[in-house]
Parts: C-alpha cells; structure tokens; sequence
C-alpha cells in the first residue's frame, strides 16, 4: 500500500512504558473507542462495510466530534480468508482498507483485533462467537494482513480477542499452536496454553512486518494481565474491563503498566454503571493508560438514536478533557 492508507500518520513503537512516535520519541496516548459490526454483519450487494452500516461521515463523527484518535475494529478471520456469500476475500479486505482511510484522514489509528473466527460456529451455552484459543488458520491470516499493512503506519495489531477458559457445552477441543487438539476435556486456558499462542503470532506478523505495533490480550476474557510481558519487543498489552470483574485493576493490569506499555482495549457499561466508569476513567488517566470504549453501537453502546447514551456521555467527556 505504500503508505497510501495512513494519511501521513507517524510509526509508533515503544519506550519503557509507553506507546511513542518512532520518528520523535513523543509519548503517544490513544483514545477511542470499538466500531463493531466487521465481525458480524452479513455483506450486502455493496459488500462488509456497507451492510455494517460503517461510512466516511460516521468515521469522521467518531474522530472529530468524539476526537477519538484511535479506531478498533472487530474483523473476522474467516472473511479474510475466504470472503463471504459470494464476495471474495479482496472485497472484505478493501472494506477494510476504506476504513483505514476514513480513519487517518481525520488522524487516528485503525486497531485491527481479530475477534471472530469465523461466522458458523458459535462457541457455548450462549451461543456466540467469541473462541477462547486461535485455530491453525490465525498464523497465516496475520500474515497476509501483516504484508498488505507493512507500509502502513496507521494499521496496528490485535493478535486475538479475549482468551477465556473452554465453556460448558462448548463443543470445539482447543487447539495448540502445533495444530494439535488438547484432550476434549482440556477447559482450562491459562498462560501455559495462551503465550505459546501469542509467540506464535506476534512472529508470524513480524515475520512480514518487523516494525508492526501488536497488542496482547490477556487471560479471562482479556482481564488479567499477570502473567506478562512476554519476550518480545515492542508490544502492547491489552486488558478489557468490566464491571463484573471487580476492581483489583492493581493486581490486573495497574502493576504491569508501570513497567511496560497497557492500553484498555474495552471497556462500557450502561446507566446504572456511571460511577463505576468515571473511577475506571480516573484510574485509568492516572497510570496514563490509553483505551478503546465499547461500543459505539453494539451493549454496551455509547450511541442510541445517534445521541450517546449516559455512559456514551461520559466516554465523550473524557475524551474531550483528554
């Protein structure tokens, strides 16, 4: 791409704790928030981004009037590798290249995270989609979005979801990075079964793109981050926080930011969470972690009727004083 996408946005890296522009060395904090709906939304005769209802003007709602300067956005990975109901995958792919461009026209970032695998089958009792391990297909997946995005200093990398446990009734065996399946009743996914995994990744995207930014999630849903960094540069670890997950943000992610670069890749709620979410925003401000809310469409949503919610209220707030 030639760097053609990113409308002259700089490279970031890292420095101890933070993420920075390569070319100055200038702390860099991101905020924004998740654009879900790339993951999920079935093509229209006009292809992904369409029928996801993603457009320049919407982008451009997020990135000025929000001043977001970072843009998550679910994929699947699937689609990238075959398309859907009759669109190939370059189709999905070039969606995915407009919203790069809408993003960085308005200067923000596009986080590619991989959040689905694929749209057929849902994982446990709640029937969704969200897989707790990758499958042998993710390596090379990263790699062909690591080559079209090599040149494209706006694209950054969220290797993979939230690694969670196997649930009840979830009838997939866990797959391990050799291709292998784990015993059928292997449930558990701990850093013994989660970093191999990430290795793996983070080398098959550096593999083609050796300057690429990547974030990590963490276990429990991509809550705790305890048992990082990793031996690798440049990376970024990502929790995601909710209210259901208490408030020991010390022993989750707090400790580990003061030593290497954490970013809140989600987080939301709704009304009766507001005082919940300015603490988390306070806290988060404090250890100068950058984050991504959920979501601006889907529960929780920041938007209903095009007007933000309490919680949309109050991420909007936060970003403007930021």
């Amino acid at each position: 791409m030639n760097g053609e996408l990113s409308g002259g946005l700089p490279r970031l890296t890292t420095a101890g704790n933070r993420i920075v522009n390569a070319a100055t060395s200038q702390p860099v904090l991101l905020r924004g928030l998740n654009r879900s709906g790339m993951e999920y939304s079935e093509p229209d005769f006009d292809g992904f981004a369409s029928s996801a209802g993603i457009c320049g003007a919407e982008i451009r709602e997020i990135t000025r009037r929000w001043r977001a300067n970072l843009l998550r956005i679910p994929f699947n990975q699937d689609w990238v590798l075959n398309g859907r109901r009759g669109h190939p995958p370059e189709t999905y792919l070039r969606d995915l290249d407009r919203i790069i461009r809408w993003a960085s026209e308005s200067g923000a970032y596009t986080l590619l995270d991989l959040q689905w695998l694929d749209a057929d089958r849902p994982f446990g009792p709640n029937r969704q989609f969200v897989p707790p391990l990758p499958n042998p297909l993710t390596a090379g997946m990263w790699k062909i979005l690591a080559r079209r995005y090599r040149d494209e200093p706006a694209v950054l990398f969220d290797l993979f979801n939230e690694p969670h446990d196997r649930m009840p009734d979830d009838p997939y065996p866990l797959h391990r990075p050799d291709g292998t399946l784990y015993p059928a009743g292997h449930r558990r996914v701990s850093m013994e079964e989660w970093a191999p995994w990430a290795r793996l990744l983070i080398d098959a995207v550096r593999s083609e793109h050796p300057e690429s930014l990547i974030f990590v999630s963490g276990l429990n849903w991509g809550y705790d981050l305890r048992g990082y960094p990793l031996d690798r540069p440049d990376l970024v670890y990502s929790t995601h926080i909710y209210r259901n997950k208490g408030r020991d943000w010390d022993d989750a992610f707090g400790n580990l930011a003061l030593r290497v670069p954490v970013f809140a890749g989600e987080f939301g709620g709704d009304e009766g969470d507001l005082e919940w979410g300015r603490d988390l925003l306070s806290y988060l401000d404090r250890r100068e972690i950058g984050w991504a809310a959920w979501s601006w469409l889907d529960a929780p949503r920041l938007i209903d009727r095009w007007r933000p919610t309490a919680f949309g209220d109050l991420v909007l707030r936060a970003v403007e004083g930021g």
